[in-house]
C-alpha cells in the first residue's frame, strides 16, 4: 500500500490514520521502537522544512533508520528514470518518501515497485500536509460537521484538503478567482464524499465556516508568475474582516511558509485564531501515523 493521493486513501484508511495521529502524539514513548529495524528513504526533488524535518524525526523517533536524498546526487529523469531510481531504492529500503515536481514520477515508480511509496508532496497533491491539517482541525472541534473554507490558488494543497475534508464526514467551501479553480476531477471525486462548494467570493465562502485555510499564490516553480498572480489574487487575502465573516470561533490554517502581507495579514497569522504552528507540528505526528499504518 502507498500513499500518493488522498484521492486513492479509503475513508477508512484516512481515519485510521488520523486515529494513530492522535495515539502518538499523546504517548510517543509507547512508540518509540514500533518500527525498528527498518530503513526509510526521504527523497526530495524541491526544497523542504517542515516535511524534511518532520519526517526524519518522525523516523527516528518510531526506531527507523531514516536516509536523506537529495536529487542533485540522483538525477530523477535525466541520470536516471523514476522507474530505475525506484526499483533500486527497493532493494535498500522499506519505504520511500518523495518530494517531487511531477506527480507522474511517482506514479511510475509505484508501478513498477512494491516498497510503500509516499508523496511528501508533487504538483497534483500533498497528501501527508491534509493528514496533519485534519489532525489539527479535530484538536479544535470535531471533523464530522464541520465547514472548512479554502482561499486562494487551487493548488496540490487545495486538492488533497478537499479530498480529507470530505472523506472524514466535513464539508468544504473554496474561493478562487476565475481561472484558478481546483482540477474538476478532483472536486467531482469528493462530491461523492460530501458536499464541495466552488465559487469565486471570498466572503461568501468563509460565511459559516468553522475554519479558513489559504496557501501561497505562487508555488515554487511558479515564481515568474507571481506578480501576475499577486493582481489576480489581491481580494483573496486573509485579513480581520475575512475572518470576522467566519463562524466566532473559526481557526486560520496555512501549511506554510506563508508570504506576510500578501495571503495572510501578520494580524491573522499571529491571533488567538491561528493554527498555523499546530499543523506544523502535527506533519511530524502525522507521518508517524502514515508510517505505522504503511509499515505496522
Amino acid at each position: 500500500m502507498s500513499l500518493l493521493s488522498i484521492a486513492e486513501t479509503s475513508p477508512d484508511d484516512l481515519r485510521r490514520m488520523l486515529e494513530l495521529g492522535a495515539a502518538v502524539k499523546a504517548d510517543p514513548a509507547a512508540y518509540r521502537t514500533a518500527l525498528a529495524g527498518r530503513s526509510i528513504g526521504l527523497f526530495f526533488q524541491k526544497q523542504s522544512l517542515r516535511t524534511w524535518v518532520s519526517c526524519d524525526v518522525a523516523a527516528i523517533q518510531l526506531g527507523i533508520h531514516p536516509v536523506v536524498i537529495r536529487n542533485e546526487q540522483t538525477g530523477l529523469g535525466s541520470r536516471e528514470t523514476p522507474a530505475d531510481v525506484g526499483r533500486v531504492l527497493e532493494r535498500y529500503l522499506d519505504l520511500l518518501g518523495m518530494r517531487v515536481f511531477d506527480h507522474e514520477d511517482l506514479v511510475a515508480i509505484d508501478r513498477v515497485t512494491e516498497m510503500p511509496l509516499v508523496n511528501l508532496l508533487s504538483d497534483r497533491e500533498h497528501p501527508c500536509q491534509a493528514v496533519a491539517d485534519l489532525m489539527t482541525l479535530a484538536e479544535h472541534r470535531p471533523i464530522e460537521g464541520s465547514r472548512v473554507a479554502y482561499l486562494g490558488d487551487g493548488n496540490n494543497v487545495c486538492h488533497s484538503l478537499i479530498l480529507a475534508t470530505v472523506k472524514a464526514g466535513g464539508s468544504i467551501a473554496v474561493a478562487t478567482p476565475a481561472g484558478y479553480e481546483p482540477d474538476p476531477s478532483v472536486v467531482n471525486l469528493a462530491g461523492e464524499y460530501g458536499d464541495v462548494t466552488l465559487g469565486n467570493d471570498p466572503v461568501a465562502a468563509v460565511a459559516g465556516a468553522h475554519a479558513v485555510y489559504t496557501d501561497v499564490w505562487a508555488s515554487m516553480g511558479q515564481e515568474k508568475e507571481a506578480e501576475l498572480r499577486r493582481r489576480h489574487f489581491a481580494s483573496f487575502q486573509v485579513d480581520d474582516r475575512i475572518m470576522a465573516a467566519a463562524e466566532p470561533d473559526a481557526v486560520f490554517m496555512h501549511c506554510l511558509p506563508a508570504h506576510r502581507g500578501e495571503e495572510v495579514t501578520d494580524a491573522v497569522m499571529e491571533s488567538d485564531a491561528s493554527r498555523v504552528l499546530d499543523q506544523a507540528e502535527n506533519r511530524l505526528h502525522a507521518f508517524k501515523a502514515i508510517l505505522l499504518h504503511l509499515l505496522g
